[in-house]
Parts: C-alpha cells; structure tokens; sequence
C-alpha cells in the first residue's frame, strides 16, 4: 500500500536489513560502497557539531563500528585528532569493518580505556547498529555508562547503542546523544519516546539507495504535506458545508474545557459548532462563546446524568462530528451517559478527557460502533483504558498505542513530544514534535477541538488525526514565537490556529 505523500517512512531494523539486501543484491551496490558513504555523512554530522578539538571513535565490532572507523579515516585527512577505541579485539571485527580498518591512516587503534573518554572534545558512538535489541550487556552496557559519564559532545551513528531503533524503546542503558547520523531513513526509534529523548539532532544521511525498493514501512513521520488537501472555504460554502462540530461536556468547575474545544473547532475552520453541556452551566458557556450554539441539557449535581441520553443523541441531530468528554467529568452518571452515547453517535467522534475515563478497560466496547473514532489519550489515560500503569505506557508508546488501537478498533492520537497516531491495522504516524509551548493545561482540549473540525471538514479519520495533530503542532510553535514557550496558555494556541493552518 502507498503511503500518502505526506508521510516519510520510518523503515524498522528488519525492512531496513531488507532494504540493504536489496541494494546489494538486485541494485549491485557493494556493501562497501554503502558503508563508505555512511561513514562519509557521519564524518559530516560529527565535523559539523564537534568542530574542534580531539574526538574518540567507540567501535564495536559490527558495521556500526566499520562506519565509525570510515569517519576517523575521514576526519583525520582533514586535520582532525582522531583517536579509536575498540571495544571487542580487531580480529573480531565483521569482514566490512575490518577492510576499513586496514584503511585507516594513522596511529593504529587501541582497546577501549574509560579514562581515554576523559581527554576529548567528542565521542562518537559506532557500538551497535539498528539490528540491536534488548538491554545491552557487558562490556557494551559499562562503556555506555563511561559515554554518558564522560563531559564530551556525543554523535551517534545510525542510532543511539542502547535505543530500539523499531520502537524507541529503552529496555537498559542508552547513550544519550547531542547528534545522530541516520543512513538512508530515520529509523521509528529517533522519533518515538524514550529513545527521542537520546538521539538528538537527527541528520538523515544519503548512502546511496536507490528509489524502488521493497517494503512499505508501517510507521512514518508526518510532515506539512497534510495540511494542503484540507477542505478549505469557497464562495459557495455556508455554515453547514464547512463542517458541523459538537462538543458534549462540562460539568461544575469544568467549563473552559469544552470551551476550548469549541473555539478551537472554530479556529480550524468549523462552520457550527453546537455546547451540549449541564443546562444550569449555560451562563457560564454565554459569556464566553459568543459565534457557539448552546444545548442544555439534564444533570445531577453540576454534572451530566444518565438522562441526557436522548436529549444529546437529538442534540447532535446534524453533526458531522462529535467531540465527547472535555470537562465532563467523572460522576457515575456521566460516566454511564459517555458508554452509551458512543452507541448512539452515528457520526465521527473524537473520545477525550473524562470520555475516556469512562471506557478504562473497556476499549472493545467501541469496536461495535459503525462510524470513525478517534481517541486522543495522554499515557496516564491509555494507561487506565488498557489497565496498566502508566510509567509502563510511557516506556514502550509504540506497543501501547497499537496494542489500543487493535483492541478499540479506532484510532488513537497518543499525545506527547512525539504523539502517534495509531490505526487498527498497525501502522501509525509520528508527530516530529518540537512545541514544548504545548506542556499547559488546555491543550488536550485544543486538540480534539482542531481534530473534530476537520473530520467535520470530510477528511477520512487517518487524515484528520494527523492534520490535527500537525496544526496543533505549528500552533504551539507559533503561540511561543514571541516570547518563549514558558508563558504560553492554551489560548494562545487557539488564536494562533488560523495562521498554522494557512503556513
């Protein structure tokens, strides 16, 4: 299956081991030639962040290690102090790396010694490749452990020793680099916490590859592309053509959410947008959305009950979407309104906050409904949706976003630096993040406000989760353009939606 233009393959450790293959056996490439211009673009990155200064090439006994040998032959034809350590004895090298070592110029390397870390501006990271997997074992574990001690600026190549480069995963001690020099593609473990965390400045290097080879990649990062399709307002739309938005939810003490929500819908172009919301809140809802239609509906407490079944189903009479659970809530009665309305709502619908609540451990319950959803939990909520705690979600994301996705039959907006978006059938998309503007209360609503909006729009549910999330993104970078992310509400990110969408 093609992926959709704006998506770049992230390509895991086993399609890239067949990408390579194929280079080498139907394109002819010797793997040499690839190794040599893989050591050529780390040369690049680590010249371009370590630019003076002794620098210590770590090698194990991989291709990794022959592509750090490459980039100390490199570097020291330009000038550079280049000292290699060896980790394993040189006999032990691969085939590759040892025809690479009988290349380098110079002082011949030596065994690796933590103390020599002590005496240089730079490491370079060329212990293991994107093949490994599980917690590294000695000696690997302690000379990570001697990396992240040592004061010296880090450049890893292909991916972080220690980092899955399929998942992100951390299972055990990781180096944590200032740079990364990735060969063909970014791999999905540069881009997925924690193992984002460890990489850097990702630099994609071109070794070569040709275009046409085999494998389709089951995660991808999502780029700008996504915003060109969107439908956007004409001479002859109205109101109602540019997308019908509800929001069911508030509750006493929580009305900005569904606020949020509503005005971002707006901001991302919705052309009505409908608060169904506890009929004795409507003045605090007044006051505020003056462009929004308000529904009251019955409650208990300040809160939605049971009863506001019929009454919200008619509320969303002419929707095209639906965003259920900002503010709502966790009172039993809401909690029973949110499972059965997710039967009832035959239109896309967006599952936030307190909606989500309500589903902890019962993900398979919205597998029945017959129209697209969209879950947009943080870890703590995936965490109860899937029982399981969740520093557990926040160290295997990728496994615990398709784990849900296959389980509810939706898709699941995982938020975060790096927020997946994860459909049923397993492939997932990646936010490239970089919005720390985005870390206030508020957001989340913000988010499914923009994601509503744009499945309201008629983009298919993939489409608009990543749409969504891109705008969400940009927003947040642009709220924080003038004077840092730290003073940053989610407001701002509101107002800054219309610009985010139209860059």
């Amino acid at each position: 299956m093609n992926s959709p233009r704006w998506l770049e393959p992230l390509p895991e450790a086993k399609l890239m081991r067949a990408i390579d293959g194929w280079a080498i056996e139907e394109k002819k490439i010797p793997p040499l030639a690839l190794m040599e211009r893989a050591g050529e673009g780390l040369a690049r990155v680590i010249a371009e962040h370590v630019p003076a200064g002794r620098i210590a090439v770590v090698c194990g006994k991989g291709n990794n290690g022959g592509d750090g040998l490459v980039a100390a032959r490199l570097l020291r034809a330009a000038g550079r102090e280049v000292e290699v350590l060896l980790v394993w004895p040189a006999q032990w090298l691969g085939d590759d790396p040892r025809a690479m070592l009988a290349k380098l110029p110079g002082p011949e390397p030596v065994a690796y010694d933590a103390a020599r870390l002590e005496r240089v501006h730079g490491i370079v990271d060329a212990l293991l490749g994107t093949g490994a997997a599980g917690a590294p074992k000695d000696p690997v574990a302690a000379v990570i452990a001697d990396i992240d001690a040592a004061r010296a600026r880090v450049v890893a190549a292909d991916v972080p020793s220690g980092v899955d480069a399929s998942t992100g995963e951390v299972p055990g001690a990781a180096v944590r680099a200032a740079a990364t020099a990735t060969f063909h593609r970014a791999k999905p473990g540069l881009w997925i916490a924690p193992g984002k965390a460890h990489a850097g400045a990702v630099s994609v290097i071109d070794i070569g590859i040709p275009s046409g080879a085999p494998g389709d990649a089951d995660v991808a990062l999502v780029n700008g592309g996504v915003l060109r399709d969107m439908p956007r307002r004409g001479t002859d739309s109205t109101k109602f053509t540019s997308g019908n938005v509800v929001v069911i939810g508030g509750s006493r003490g929580l009305t900005g959410a569904p606020c949020m929500a509503a005005l971002a819908a707006m901001r991302a172009g919705a052309g009505y947008v409908t608060v169904a919301a506890p009929a004795s809140l409507e003045l605090s809802f007044t006051v505020r959305l003056l462009e929004a239609m308000l529904v009251g509906l019955p409650e208990e407490d300040g809160a939605l009950s049971s009863e506001a079944l019929e009454p919200a189903v008619a509320a969303v009479g002419r929707a095209d979407a639906v965003v259920l659970g900002p503010g709502l809530g966790r009172s039993p009665g809401a909690q029973e309104l949110v499972r059965a309305l997710v039967e009832r709502i035959d239109v896309p619908l967006v599952l936030d906050a307190d909606g989500l609540n309500a589903l902890a451990g019962r993900l398979e319950h919205l597998r029945h409904r017959r129209w697209p959803t969209v879950l947009t939990p943080h870890a703590g909520e995936l965490g109860r949706l899937l029982e399981v705690d969740s520093s557990e979600v926040a160290a295997r994301r990728l496994h615990h976003a398709t784990e849900a996705a296959a389980r509810a039959g939706a898709l699941v907006v995982l938020k975060g630096d790096d927020t997946l978006v994860a459909a049923p059938a397993g492939r997932v998309a990646v936010s490239a993040g970089g919005a720390p503007a985005l870390a206030t209360a508020g957001t989340g609503d913000v988010l499914g406000g923009v994601i509503g909006a744009m499945l309201a729009k008629g983009l298919r549910a993939p489409h608009a989760a990543c749409a969504g999330v891109y705008a969400h993104l940009r927003a947040g970078q642009l709220a924080a353009a003038p004077h840092g992310p730290d003073g940053v509400i989610a407001s701002d990110v509101i107002a800054a939606l219309p610009a985010a969408l139209s860059a």
